[in-house]
């Protein structure tokens, strides 16, 4: 049975509204997806890691509970769990403050057996700090050698604008590595001062890597491949949070290439209406987790999904 791996940071999220706090939930940017995928059934692993205290332990509780294996998870006996801050604006976005103590030896951890066409999913700057660069880049060549299909999320995030020519050369290895590459609008002008798909596609992307989503929040969807470009519009909502629509986003799409049993030589030759029902699913549980301060999709909302 094709199953789905996960690369990434837990951390703790505690949400602020009006300054206040509203509510806390284990996090992290693959992590949620993750979670969502587990939820749906489809088998699950994830690689991380998080310390050996209370906000460890509801992190591993909570993986356990949605059907995500633990069993590659290192948890530290040095160092704390990371946590997260998330103040919501009036447009319900989140502003950040992390606090993190890493011990000195991190991500000591055996990898899964990967089998070929299942998913491998990484992606924010977990996946380029030059401090787990050689344990990223060495799952990434077990999971090509493995010929997964590999699954690329950028989320480069605002406050590492300073470090981006330091981080270039592994910013450009991990689009090589994948075959679809996902970004937000707003990740690509913090790299690189663009937010048109089609400038990014030619010019940052396509030399790398031939599939590429961008999504621009209320402003929709854009598909760029090799031999097709479309836009897709998203439902009006009015969002209660903004901070897993991403990362579901990302699930969808997921549950979609499992769904429609899409494998990685597929890629080249799906054809626009294949795409469309793999982003409607992705657009689909972005828009729901925006509904909620819930980093994840419901269950009930997950076991409805599946049914369809």
């Amino acid at each position: 049975m094709r199953k789905i791996i996960g690369l990434g940071e837990t951390i703790f999220d505690i949400i602020f509204q009006n300054d206040q706090p509203t509510a806390s939930v284990p996090g992290g940017s693959t992590f949620n997806g993750i979670i969502s995928l587990g939820r749906t059934g489809i088998p699950v692993s994830f690689i991380s890691e998080t310390g050996n205290d209370h906000v460890g332990e509801i992190i591993l509780n909570f993986m356990r509970e949605n059907g995500v294996s633990t069993d590659y998870m290192q948890v530290y006996p040095d160092g704390k769990s990371a946590i997260s801050l998330a103040f919501l604006d009036e447009q319900r976005n989140a502003q950040y403050q992390f606090y993190k103590d890493y011990p000195a030896c991190r991500m000591e951890v055996d990898f899964p057996q990967i089998e070929k066409d299942d998913i491998v999913i990484f992606g924010s700057y977990f996946a380029l700090n030059p401090v787990l660069r050689a344990k990223v880049s060495e799952f990434l060549t077990y999971a090509r050698q493995q010929e997964a299909l590999i699954y690329y999320d950028v989320n480069f995030r605002f406050n590492h604008i300073g470090e981006i020519m330091k981080l270039t050369p592994s910013l450009i290895e991990n689009f090589e590595y994948a075959d679809i590459v996902r970004g937000a609008d707003e990740d690509f002008d913090n790299m690189y001062r663009m937010k048109d798909p089609d400038d990014i596609y030619r010019q940052k992307i396509s030399f790398y890597c031939p599939n590429f989503i961008c999504t621009k929040g209320p402003e929709g969807v854009s598909l760029r491949t090799r031999d097709i470009k479309k836009e897709y519009s998203v439902p009006a909502i009015t969002p209660v949070s903004t901070i897993g629509a991403g990362d579901n986003f990302n699930a969808g799409i997921l549950f979609g290439l499992m769904r429609y049993r899409i494998r990685r030589d597929d890629l080249p030759t799906l054809t626009e209406r294949d795409w469309d029902d793999i982003i409607r699913c992705g657009i689909d549980f972005s828009s729901h987790v925006c509904m909620s301060f819930n980093n994840s999709i419901s269950r009930e909302f997950a076991q409805e999904y599946v049914k369809k």
